[in-house]
């Protein structure tokens, strides 16, 4: 009698099924939780300080479950090697929920083995994607296996400072890992946003310009690098400028006025919009103009919330078989999305009485895009592709 694996199921078929439906709900109740603890209504015992939390689980929670659905998926794709699923799948993700919870145990589990379940995922990550693009020689891929690492090494340097083996370590620690994945998301968008805007519009041809993109990459982690070093004044704000400058080129070469008539599309320019308006706000915060925190919510909220939202809704459609067009449910998300980041990052400046206000609308704006993105894609993660194929 054949017997069926308890995770042979369409959710664990391919990398992206399960990731998304995880950081979906995930970005849900982090920011419940948070906007609890923010107000002060909710005291809870954890491993992390308020702050520590809120910033280490979106990143390294939310949008690290984002990150290993697309690479888990991509990689099949460059490779035409299977990448995790089934058990291997459930494992993963078993591991990366364990890493959300465990901090909850503060006191009852020690915070060494805390630290290790949390740290363990990314490694893991890294193993798996680095197998099938060992196997096939895809070396030009090997990079995506570098930036695993690094997320891996920012993350270790926070548990460092939790752990007392290193001084001071968390903070730095949070700016490699939003450098990374920023710059992560600059290496992708190369990549994708040409060939996603050809095939979303008829009879449109993109030209990339390799120069523009080794500037706009090469200036935005000249940034970080000083950031991490403590840098400020004129040296930051004009490296800052000039990233501005470079990605403003680079992505009005792929920019064509018919975008906004497909969300799918323009989600994604606006989404790397925002990482622009972060370097420009990073530039004013130089000489402390403004707050550093509304360029890191630019970078953070803007950038990697808005485009991480529509890379997912698109990557869903295509690989489940489905038309690539968003519903007008998902686009209100879309526009929802940026309403919490125009909340978050812009209106402060021009309301700064009105701050806690504005944060927790821009709360309750986040929390019903991604209740539509739960609502809609929950069934299309859970089911077979439409077109009967695999994954």
């Amino acid at each position: 009698m054949k017997t069926q694996k308890i995770f042979d199921t369409p959710l664990f078929n391919l990398g992206f099924r399960a990731f998304f439906a995880l950081a979906g709900l995930s970005a849900l109740l982090l920011i419940i939780v948070w906007n609890g603890l923010f107000k002060g209504t909710l005291t809870l015992t954890n491993y992390f300080a308020p702050n520590e939390w809120h910033a280490h689980e979106m990143l390294l929670g939310y949008s690290v479950a984002v990150i290993a659905g697309f690479l888990l998926t991509a990689v099949k794709n460059w490779t035409g090697q299977a990448t995790a699923t089934g058990d291997k799948l459930a494992g993963l993700c078993l591991l990366w929920l364990y890493g959300r919870i465990v901090p909850f145990y503060a006191g009852l589990l020690p915070d060494g083995l805390i630290a290790l379940i949390d740290f363990a995922f990314l490694p893991v990550l890294a193993y798996q994607v680095s197998q099938p693009i060992l196997k096939t020689k895809n070396y030009r891929n090997l990079m995506f296996i570098a930036i695993l690492l690094v997320l891996a090494v920012g993350n270790g340097l926070i548990h460092a400072d939790k752990l007392g083996l290193l001084a001071d370590s968390a903070a730095t620690g949070l700016q490699l890992v939003i450098a990374t994945i920023i710059l992560l998301i600059l290496v992708v968008a190369g990549r994708v946003f040409p060939f996603f805007t050809e095939r979303g519009l008829t009879g449109v041809l993109i030209i990339k310009k390799p120069l523009l993109d080794y500037l706009s990459i090469g200036f935005a982690a000249l940034v970080f690098i000083l950031q991490l070093f403590h840098s400020s004044g004129t040296l930051l704000a004009l490296v800052a400028l000039l990233a501005s400058a470079a990605n403003i080129a680079r992505i009005a070469c792929w920019y064509v006025g018919k975008i906004w008539y497909v969300p799918l599309l323009w989600v994604l320019y606006v989404g790397y919009g925002w990482i622009i308006v972060g370097f420009l706000f990073t530039a004013l915060s130089a000489y402390a103009l403004i707050s550093p925190t509304l360029a890191l919510h630019a970078f953070t909220l803007g950038g990697i919330g808005v485009l991480t939202l529509g890379m997912m809704a698109r990557v869903s459609l295509g690989h489940t078989g489905r038309i690539l067009k968003a519903s007008n449910t998902i686009a209100l998300a879309f526009v929802l999305l940026n309403v919490a980041a125009l909340f978050r990052v812009l209106l402060p400046i021009a309301l700064p009485a009105w701050y806690n206000g504005l944060v927790y609308l821009a709360t309750l704006s986040w929390l019903a895009a991604f209740a539509l993105f739960v609502f809609v894609y929950a069934p299309i993660l859970t089911s077979s592709r439409v077109d009967g194929q695999e994954g």
